[in-house]
C-alpha cells in the first residue's frame, strides 16, 4: 500500500495481478518490437507475426489443442457470444434446447437468452446438489436428443465448485449435444486438456491467468470452426472480396476480424510461459490448501456462513450475518485487504445461496497464510464495528 503496510489481495477471481514476466514482454512488444502482424513485407512485421502466431501455438498447447483450433477473442465473454451468434445461428432453430446450470456466470446465460429471442430455442436449467455442485445426475435426467448444447463453467466464479467435465461431456454426447465449457476460473488453476475432456467448445480468458486484459481465447474442434460463418467482417478474415461476393478466410482467421490484440497475445503467451514454469499442478495444490485452510478458519468465526463444497478450486464465499458483503468489503480494504462483494455476476446463484450478494475471497500464485490472517482479523474488526 502507499504508506508501505502490505496489501493483501483476494480478488484473483475477478482478475490476476500481473507477473514481472508478463509486463516486460508486453513493453517488449509495445516498443522495441512492435509492428502490424500478417500485412508488412519489411522485417520487422515478419518477426511480429511469427511472434504472434507463436503466441497461438503456445497457447493452444497449454490446453493441449492445434494451434489451427484456437481463436483469440476479447475475452471470454466475446468467444462464448462468437459460438451463440456464428453456431447457435447457424446450428439451432425452434424447438431445440439447451442447457445451463443455475451456477453459470452471466456471460454464459444472457448470449443463450439472446439467441432464444432470435431463434425460438428452448433452455433449459440443471439444479445444483446441497453444497453447490452441478448435479450431473439431474442433468442426464434432464437430457434428451432435443438438446443440442449443454453449456457449463468448468469452476464457479462464485463457490469455487469444479466440474467433472469428462462425465457432463459424456451424458451430453449420449444425446448428440455439443458441449461447451466456461474455463475462466480452470485454466489458471487446474490442469486442462480438451482433447482428454473431449468438449467441443472451451473459453477462458487471459487476466485471470496473470496475463493482459482486452484478450480471450475460444477453442473449438477443427470440423465445428469449419461449420461456423464468420461473426464479424472487415479485414484478415478474408479470402477475396469484390462488390458482389466475398469468400472467407479458413479459421481460425475467419474470426478475427481487424488488426489484433498483438501486444495482448505476446503478453498471454508470456502468462502461459510463467505458470507453466511455476507448474499448473503445483498452483492447483496451493489454491486448494489456502482455501481449504480459509473455509476452515472462516467456518470458525460466530455469524459466518460458508457457501460452497468442501473441496473447492481457491474461490471461497461467505456472509457475516447482519453485515452487508459492501460493508465488509470497505471495512477490509481499510485493513489492507482486498475481496470481491456482490452478485459476482452470477444473481441466479445467489438467488439459489437465498442471499442478494456474498463475499468472495479468491487465491493466486502470490496468496499466501497471511492473506487469511489478515482476512480473520478484518472479519472480527468488521463484527466489533457492527456490535
Amino acid at each position: 500500500m502507499a504508506d508501505g503496510s502490505p496489501w493483501h489481495y483476494l480478488d484473483t477471481a475477478a482478475t490476476a495481478q500481473k507477473p514481472q514476466a508478463v509486463i516486460d514482454a508486453t513493453v517488449r512488444a509495445m516498443g522495441a518490437d512492435y509492428a502490424t502482424v500478417h500485412r508488412g513485407v519489411y522485417a520487422r512485421s515478419a518477426d511480429m507475426t511469427l511472434a504472434y502466431e507463436a503466441a497461438r501455438r503456445r497457447i493452444a498447447a497449454f490446453i493441449g489443442a492445434p494451434e489451427h483450433e484456437l481463436v483469440f477473442t476479447r475475452g471470454a465473454t466475446e468467444a462464448i457470444n462468437l459460438v451463440a451468434h456464428s453456431w447457435g445461428n447457424t446450428h439451432l432453430k425452434a424447438g431445440d434446447r439447451i442447457l445451463l446450470s443455475t451456477l453459470e456466470h452471466h456471460a454464459n446465460i444472457i448470449p443463450w437468452q439472446l439467441l432464444r429471442d432470435r431463434t425460438g430455442v428452448e433452455i433449459d436449467v440443471c439444479p445444483l446438489t446441497p453444497d453447490g455442485l452441478i448435479d450431473l445426475a439431474a442433468a442426464e435426467r434432464l437430457l434428451t436428443p432435443a438438446h443440442k448444447l449443454v453449456s457449463l463453467a468448468h469452476v464457479s466464479n462464485v463457490l469455487g465448485s469444479m466440474l467433472h467435465v469428462e462425465h457432463a461431456v459424456a451424458l451430453a454426447h449420449r444425446v448428440g449435444a455439443k458441449v461447451l465449457v466456461d474455463g475462466c476460473q480452470a485454466v489458471p488453476r487446474l490442469p486442462v486438456d480438451v482433447a482428454a475432456m473431449g468438449a467441443d467448445f472451451y473459453v477462458f480468458s487471459a487476466h485471470k491467468l496473470y496475463g493482459p486484459t482486452g484478450i480471450g481465447a475460444l477453442w473449438a474442434r477443427a470440423e465445428i470452426l469449419e461449420s461456423m460463418p464468420p461473426w464479424h467482417g472487415g479485414g484478415a478474415m478474408i479470402d477475396r472480396v469484390t462488390f458482389e461476393r466475398t469468400t472467407y478466410a479458413p479459421p481460425p482467421a475467419r474470426f478475427e476480424a481487424g488488426t489484433p490484440a498483438i501486444i495482448e497475445a505476446i503478453g498471454f503467451a508470456a502468462a502461459v510461459d510463467y505458470v507453466e514454469a511455476i507448474g499448473i499442478e503445483a498452483i492447483s495444490a496451493h489454491e486448494m490448501a489456502l482455501t481449504a485452510q480459509a473455509r476452515d478458519q472462516l467456518r470458525r468465526l460466530n455469524s459466518v456462513t460458508v457457501f460452497g463444497p468442501e473441496q473447492s478450486a481457491g474461490i471461497v464465499s461467505f456472509a457475516l450475518d447482519g453485515v452487508h458483503p459492501h460493508d465488509l468489503g470497505t471495512i477490509l480494504d481499510e485493513e489492507g485487504v482486498a475481496i470481491r462483494a456482490g452478485h459476482h455476476c452470477a444473481q441466479p446463484l445467489m438467488d439459489w445461496l437465498g442471499v442478494p450478494a456474498t463475499a468472495r475471497a479468491s487465491f493466486g500464485i502470490y496468496s499466501d497464510e497471511s492473506d487469511i490472517a489478515a482476512l480473520l482479523r478484518g472479519i472480527e474488526r468488521t463484527k466489533r464495528i457492527f456490535g
